[in-house]
């Protein structure tokens, strides 16, 4: 992690959508708890938190904004992926 929080200058490029949208392969808009789970994931983003929980499964779930702190993709499939295209 660069400094004060910031993405890593060598970090991978982050898909070209906001933090706040899921890409839809990973949360597709159709999702019967879309809403609540965009609306969880914003509130954790402006809050500043790393993780919120999901409110269907009660599993924590990682930001967007944490994930692209953090520099790279992991392969693991998360949810809000920044670096999804």
């Amino acid at each position: 992690m660069g400094p004060s929080g910031s993405v890593p200058p060598d970090a991978e490029p982050l898909a070209a959508r906001p933090l706040a949208v899921p890409h839809s392969d990973r949360l597709p808009p159709g999702h019967p708890a879309y809403v609540a789970i965009v609306r969880a994931h914003r509130a954790a983003l402006q809050d500043g938190a790393d993780t919120y929980v999901d409110p269907v499964s009660r599993l924590v779930v990682l930001t967007a904004a944490y994930l692209a702190r953090r520099g790279t993709c992991c392969d693991s499939g998360c949810r809000h992926c920044p670096y999804v295209a």
